[in-house]
């Protein structure tokens, strides 16, 4: 199975009339911009045209006034009609440089209002690609290849919002997951080396997560496998593992006791030569496993004891074998 391998295709008749009306949302939007664009760019050529009149009449005026200049300096016209033409000279400056302002404010303006519009269509497309992004979701894809182990909806089913759809696995790349007692866990850490038993073989692997939350007085722990995958591994197998918190070397050591704890001093029996009786002893422990204890006084190498519980012979320091 390829990851674009379509799964299953569903229907929402609700997200199809929405994304078809956010379609019909951005055609409107777009039309609004056009006729904005068309209408500005009218009263922008309006403007232009006047500003042009404004300016030729400028021109003008500004050669009319160096004619008279030139006529009152020969004698020919009076000082009065000379002065009349530079001061008409004069305020078509003014007004020329008026309609110049003029005309770049509006053309901001109009960049201004363009944007704004801008903005609206840019949200109606931004909207309309989610819904089609969504309807695109309705044909569920593997999205990894692997292979399909469970389908579980029939034709026509209702599906809620986050129900499991399909299921695939990619045999190469499965992981291990440990439940952890959680007195234990605090120690668990990411990268720590770790060895997988599945009853065909065991796989070392390395905690790749530890989950920060305890159910049922276990912490999850997954584990990435790192070894060659025996015969028969498959999703869902019941497995065994053992995580290296840490390595002793050249330690005494015995399983663990029934009520043994790390790092205290407890009371054994530990069996005679003969087998025949037990003498309690006290026996200061070390670092524990989950079925091994580290013993650092109170016994030696080669010495048996009890580990099963002996609650009921506290008050006893001897016991007799049968």
């Amino acid at each position: 199975m390829e990851p674009d391998t379509v799964l299953v295709e569903m229907s929402n008749p609700q997200l199809e009339q929405e994304a078809l009306d956010a379609q019909l949302q951005v055609k409107a939007a777009e039309a609004e911009y056009q006729s904005l664009k068309v209408k500005l760019d009218s009263d922008l050529m309006t403007q232009k045209a006047g500003a042009a009149t404004v300016n030729a009449d400028y021109a003008e005026a500004q050669r009319q006034a160096q004619t008279d200049k030139a006529l009152y300096d020969l004698g020919v016209i009076s000082g009065l009609a000379a002065k009349a033409s530079a001061g008409k000279a004069q305020e078509l400056v003014t007004r020329n440089d008026i309609e110049d302002q003029r005309l770049q404010i509006n053309q901001k303006a109009i960049a201004s209002q363009l944007a704004v519009q801008q903005a609206k269509v840019d949200q109606m497309r931004a909207l309309a690609d989610l819904k089609r992004k969504q309807l695109q979701r309705l044909k569920v894809q593997a999205g990894v290849a692997g292979v399909l182990v469970d389908l579980p909806l029939q034709v026509g089913q209702h599906v809620l919002p986050g129900a499991e759809l399909a299921r695939i696995v990619q045999p190469n790349h499965l992981m291990a997951e440990l439940k952890i007692p959680e007195t234990q866990a605090r120690d668990v850490q990411i990268g720590e080396p770790a060895s997988v038993d599945t009853h065909n073989g065991v796989i070392p692997g390395e905690v790749s997560r530890v989950d920060p939350g305890v159910q049922n007085g276990t912490v999850t722990v997954d584990v990435k496998l790192t070894g060659e995958l025996p015969k028969g591994a498959r999703p869902d197998l019941s497995v065994d593992g053992t995580i290296d918190l840490e390595r002793l070397e050249n330690v005494l050591y015995v399983g663990r006791p029934a009520f043994g704890q790390e790092t205290s001093t407890v009371s054994m029996f530990k069996l005679d030569p003969d087998g025949k009786a037990a003498t309690r002893v006290q026996v200061k422990t070390g670092r524990a496993s989950v079925n091994l204890i580290q013993i650092e006084s109170g016994l030696h190498q080669g010495d048996t004891v009890i580990l099963s519980d002996m609650s009921r012979w506290d008050n006893t320091d001897r016991v007799r074998l049968e």
